[in-house]
Parts: structure tokens; sequence; C-alpha cells
């Protein structure tokens, strides 16, 4: 893993680190925090961002020994690169074991997320998981986006390949210049941050993991409908709607997840999407849900 000063994980971690506003709104609100947006591949915010920068905000107001075990979030309207975000935290409950959180991002007076997440002291309790699939090659052995598309004069490839925070490789080969060669709707994808962490904050690792899950979620929609991301876009729009996230375990970011995902299906214009993460001895760390819009052709 490598990385320029000033590179694309750096403005990233830049963009997560949240400053507290004070006397915002109308009544002087506490608890409101602002972050600034780095561009993606499309021309307006990021949704792995914003959801990242609202499960930061919320776990900036509650105890330290209490990490977020479950968030859900609806993305309301598109964000715009050239404006700062607010995130206002609203304390829900502070129990002896949990602690609830609720925020919107507000960008120039609208809402463009809204989450709520849930925050545990760590308890020791049964443990059991769905174990890793057997034969997965290990992400050395597999070919990453950062390898496959460098060298592609095309933006797209350009930002994966050179301004992508998240290193990704893709078991059996990915979506970027073509379907798979053979359409189903699973799919499985190795990720972690493009170089080291020096933070070992565990809620930032969480946030970073929020983060970069949003950019494979829907894979397995266009894979089962034999589509690549060069389909995506014009007649073929695509954006999340909702997201929901479990977390099982401790992981860090910079680390090698797997990412073992499925869709169970789409209609109406929609395609729900799901994940199973897991770290490199097999632990379960995390499982996803998201509901995107994806209107494909019936």
């Amino acid at each position: 893993m490598s990385d320029a000063p000033d590179g694309p994980l750096d403005r990233l971690l830049a963009a997560l680190d949240l400053h507290e506003i004070e006397g915002w709104g109308p009544r002087g609100e506490d608890d409101v925090w602002r972050g600034d947006s780095v561009p993606g591949p499309a021309r307006r915010v990021y949704g792995g961002q914003v959801l990242a920068q609202a499960l930061l905000a919320c776990g900036r107001t509650v105890e330290d020994d209490r990490l977020p075990h479950s968030l859900h979030a609806y993305f309301l309207r598109e964000g715009s690169l050239e404006s700062p975000i607010d995130f206002a935290v609203e304390r829900l409950r502070d129990g002896r074991s949990f602690s609830a959180r609720r925020t919107h991002a507000i960008q120039a007076g609208r809402p463009i997320l809204s989450l709520t997440a849930s925050f545990q002291v760590d308890q020791p309790g049964y443990e059991t998981h769905v174990p890793m699939p057997d034969g997965v090659p290990a992400p050395e052995e597999v070919t990453s986006a950062f390898e496959a598309l460098r060298g592609i004069d095309h933006p797209a490839a350009r930002y994966w390949a050179d301004g992508s925070a998240f290193e990704l490789a893709h078991v059996g080969g990915s979506l970027y210049v073509g379907p798979a060669d053979e359409p189903r709707p699973q799919q499985m994808v190795w990720m972690r941050a493009r170089h080291a962490i020096e933070s070992d904050d565990l809620l930032l690792h969480r946030a970073l993991l929020a983060y970069s899950c949003d950019q494979v979620m829907l894979e397995p929609i266009l894979r089962g409908a034999g589509k690549s991301w060069l389909d995506v876009g014009g007649a073929v729009p695509m954006a999340s709607l909702d997201h929901a996230m479990w977390f099982h375990r401790d992981a860090r970011a910079d680390e090698w997840l797997l990412y073992v995902q499925e869709s169970p299906g789409a209609q109406g214009g929609r395609g729900l999407g799901l994940a199973r993460v897991y770290d490199r001895d097999g632990a379960l760390v995390a499982t996803i849900a998201q509901e995107g819009m994806v209107r494909l052709p019936a």
C-alpha cells in the first residue's frame, strides 16, 4: 500500500475530522458538527462519506467506552461538493449498556441524510457466526482495481486507480470495464484502505467501513443482470436509498476485509444488496444491507 502525501486517503481522513459548531440553528442547538467533502467518481457528494460523517458525529456525543453496534440511514437528496455539511445530533437515550443517537445531515438548509445509531459498552456473551466461505483466494492472489485500471485513459478508470481512498480486489473479476462472464447475483470482494492508518480509534475505523462499503453494495444487482458500471448513468440511473449496518467485532479499515455479497431480488426500479464482512482470520466483523434505485430495463 502506498499513497502520495495529501493523497486520497489523507483527504478523506481530513474530511472525517469533524469540528463542532456552537450556536447553530435558530435555538442555538448544541451537538452540531460540520464536515467538508472529498471528490468521488460522480459530481456529487459520495453517499458513503455522509454516512461515515453522520456516524462519527453521533459517536462524538457518547462515552468513549461505547462503540456503534448498528446504524440505519436513509439517503434523502444528492449532496453538493461546494458546501460543508452540518450534522445536528439528538441524544435519544443513555442507558446502562446502550446509547441511541439520531442525526440529520443538513446542507443548504435541507436534509440530505437521516441516520439513527445505537452504541453499546463492550460486554461478554455467547458468540457464533456463519463461517467465511472455503477456498477464497488471498487478496494477494487477486488482481486489484489499482492494477487492472492503471493506464486506462478514462475519468472513471483514473479515479478508481489513482483517486480512490480504498483498494478493491474482486474475486473472479470486477465490473469496471465489462459485465461478468457468468451473470449471477453474488460476488466476493477484498477491500482495505489505500495505506496504513495511524489512528487506533475504533469509532473511526467503523466509520471508514461504512464509507467504503457503499461503493460495492449494489454491484451484485448489476452482476446478476449481466451489466457493468459502464451501463450505469444516463438511461440506467443508480443511487443508494437506505442503508443498515451491524458491527459484530472490531476490525481495522487498513487491513484486508472480505465482502461476501448477494442480491436476493430486484423489482420496481429498486434492488437489495446484502454483505457479510470477514477479516483475514475468518471472523465475521459486520453485516450490511442496502436498497438502491437501479432502473434497469425490464
